[in-house]
Parts: structure tokens; sequence; C-alpha cells
């Protein structure tokens, strides 16, 4: 492999992969077979993937955020990274003439590196313009969502994705104010809400609300959905995929999948296409969590194809 050591360290001085250890290990089980990192994002997982992979093995990444397309570090033959969101993994494998894979692994979270610009928009921790958008060259963002959305709209958005019981009042406040001004910035949204009790309850207040605005913008559960279906008829039998998620909405998507072959009201398949190799969820270790708090709320769920 072409790496240097200090290609090594910079990744994680920038974005440190979260659930490293513990997703390779149960993610590889076979040293020569092709797996696909469907979320490169600052390269941490795909760099040890291809550490444990032998000279015939390939390793396939995904990103539709440009920006983690102009930091890859990698430079490896073995390594194809595209442009490209990984609804379409299928059109990829296609096109290279790739019928089956041994592994997919997708953290369904944000990188450092997206979340620290406060150009992109993601954060409730900076004052910044609404964009939220994984993908830059998309013409819908978090501005777009909040000041064009009609009401009803809007309260699918936060009951269903932030799961707020008090929807209705959000959706009230909103309105309100980009009848009377545009709501354009972070601090524009903030400033609606004065949150009683304490920084804990204020702080997951916020990380809902802007989680929901962010799933909307890039329609990430509908794209989950797909790629699960998607995802179950190109692993070969007895290969594995890794999920990441950060919150009960992703994670409840996938363990239903896998337990039972269930979209979520969507889908029922009748035979299972994966098998649990966990019954509990795989939590950040505490050591992980003070090295990198942002690992929190990370859950990983394996599944073996069956």
């Amino acid at each position: 492999m072409e790496f240097q050591h200090s290609d090594y360290h910079n990744i994680y001085s920038h974005h440190e992969p979260v659930l490293l250890k513990e997703s390779i290990e149960n993610l590889i089980t076979d040293q020569n077979g092709i797996y696909i990192d469907a979320t490169f994002g600052g390269g941490g997982h795909s760099y040890a993937i291809l550490r444990k992979l032998n000279k015939g093995g390939t390793l396939i990444a995904f990103d539709q955020d440009k920006e983690s397309i102009k930091r890859n570090f990698i430079k490896d033959k073995r390594f194809h990274l595209f442009h490209n969101n990984f609804i379409h993994i299928r059109d990829i494998l296609n096109q290279n003439n790739i019928k089956k894979v041994s592994g997919i692994l997708a953290d369904l979270g944000l990188s450092s590196l997206q979340i620290d610009d406060p150009e992109r928009g993601f954060s409730n921790q900076l004052n910044c313009p609404l964009d939220m958008r994984m993908n830059q060259e998309s013409s819908y963002s978090a501005q777009n969502v909040l000041n064009e959305c009609s009401k009803k709209e809007l309260f699918n958005i936060f009951y269903e994705y932030g799961e707020f019981k008090n929807a209705r009042k959000i959706v009230e406040k909103i309105l309100k104010k980009r009848f009377q001004k545009k709501i354009t910035t972070s601090l524009d949204l903030i400033n609606l809400f004065f949150i009683h009790g304490s920084f804990k309850r204020r702080k997951r207040f916020f990380a809902r609300l802007f989680q929901s605005i962010r799933i909307e913008v890039n329609n990430e559960i509908n794209i989950l959905k797909d790629f699960l279906l998607k995802s179950s008829k190109i692993i070969r039998k007895g290969g594995r995929i890794a999920i990441i998620s950060y919150h009960s909405l992703e994670d409840r998507i996938t363990k239903y999948f896998f337990k039972k072959g269930i979209l979520i009201n969507k889908i029922n398949l009748k035979n299972l296409p994966f098998r649990m190799i966990h019954k509990k969820v795989i939590k950040p270790s505490l050591q992980e969590i003070i090295r990198n708090p942002r690992s929190r709320s990370a859950r990983l769920r394996i599944g073996e194809k069956a």
C-alpha cells in the first residue's frame, strides 16, 4: 500500500472514524473479496478496510460530498472512489461488470469536516447560513425547507424525523417568523425557541430540530430504505453489511429490516435477506466516547446475507 504514516495520522486529526474496530472486524469475511464503503467521508473506514484486504481484494467507495472527494488521500490500485450517492450503488457496479460483493459498510453520520465548516450549515453550535446539503450540487437546502414547505409538510418533517410530540407548536413559530422575515441562518432558527430546563434538554431539542431538517434536505430515510433493499440483492451469500446510525429512526429501520425484512410499512419481504450477527446493538466503548464525544449516539448493526 502506498501510505505514509503522516497520511494515517492526518485522517484522525480531522475526523476519527466511529466504531472502527468493531465495524471492520465484523465486516471482513473474505480478504480477497470486493467491498463497498458507501460513505467515504474522511476516509478512515476505507483506510482500515484496505489494511485488512489482501492484494486480490477491492474496495469501492462512494461519497456525494465533493469536499470529501477532494480530500481523498488514499493512493491504492485496489481502491476506487466515486462522487455519487450510495443510492446509485447498483448502477456503478453494473457499469464495472460487478454482480456481487462480499460486504458493505455505511456510516450514516456527518463527518467532522462537515460539522465544523460553518459554511455548510449543519451545526447548531455556530451561527451560519442554513444549508445542510450533503451534496452541494443539490438545489434544495435547509432554507428551502424552512421558508417554502407547507404547514403540513413541516409538521410531517418534525413529527416523523425529529419525533417531536409538539411538532405543531414548532411549525407555528416557523410560519409566524417566515411571514415577517425569511429564515436564513442557524441563529434565526434558534432564536425562535426558548427551551425551559437544563442545558442537556436544550442541546437535545436543537439537535433533533436540526436533524429533522437535515434528513428532509438530503432525503435520508427514503435513501436508507432503498439502499438496504439494493444491498440485499448485491451481497453474496455469507457476505455482510455493517450500518452505523446516529438516531433512533435510522437504527429502527435497519433493525426491522435485518430481523423481519420490513421497511417500515413499505415493503415486507417473505424471505429474510439477512440474519443478525449480534442480538444486541453495538455501541461505542466509554474510552471511545471520551476520546471522541461525537461517537456517543452511534449504533452499529451487522447483518449476514442468508
